[in-house]
C-alpha cells in the first residue's frame, strides 16, 4: 500500500485529498454496496452536496488512516 498523496475527486482539481465521501446509487446499486470519492478540503462540500441533491446515501469521513 502507497502512502503517496491521493487526488481530489472534483473533476480538474490536483489537490491532495482529505475526506473519504461514500455514497450509492439506490436505483442501480444494492444496500451493501458503496462507492467513494476522495476529495479536497475545499470540494469537499461541493461533492457532497451534488451527490445529496440527487437523494443519494453520502457519508463523509477523514481520508488518514482509511482503508480503501
Amino acid at each position: 500500500m502507497s502512502d503517496a498523496p491521493v487526488d481530489c475527486s472534483r473533476a480538474g482539481c490536483r489537490a491532495p485529498a482529505e475526506w473519504a465521501i461514500r455514497w450509492r446509487n439506490p436505483r442501480i446499486h444494492s444496500v451493501d454496496r458503496r462507492k467513494t470519492w476522495v476529495a479536497c478540503p475545499e470540494h469537499v462540500g461541493y461533492l457532497r452536496e451534488f451527490l445529496r441533491a440527487r437523494d443519494f446515501p453520502v457519508e463523509v469521513s477523514a481520508l488518514a488512516g482509511d482503508p480503501a
